[in-house]
């Protein structure tokens, strides 16, 4: 079940991820405007948010495995 706490956190990520994409977008188009053309900044952006969105969820549930796989590691040391 989502708590309103679960959905504020995702949707706070997602804004980030979408900004920093925004950004990059920019950053791109201002250092290289002959290989990225304006009109399609708005798309590069976009794609780029989401590829930062993937790549933080994948970060989330990669520190997510090693933190349990720790965890059970560590109850296995202490049941002993």
């Amino acid at each position: 079940m989502l708590t309103k706490q679960t959905l504020m956190r995702e949707w706070i990520i997602l804004a980030l991820s979408l900004g920093l994409g925004g950004h990059l977008a920019l950053a791109m188009v201002l250092h290289a405007p002959e290989r990225w053309p304006w009109h399609h900044a708005g798309g590069y952006g976009l794609l780029m948010g989401v590829a930062v969105y993937v790549v933080a969820q994948l970060g989330r549930s990669l520190w997510w495995l090693f933190r349990q796989r720790a965890k059970d590691n560590q109850d296995r040391l202490t049941a002993s």
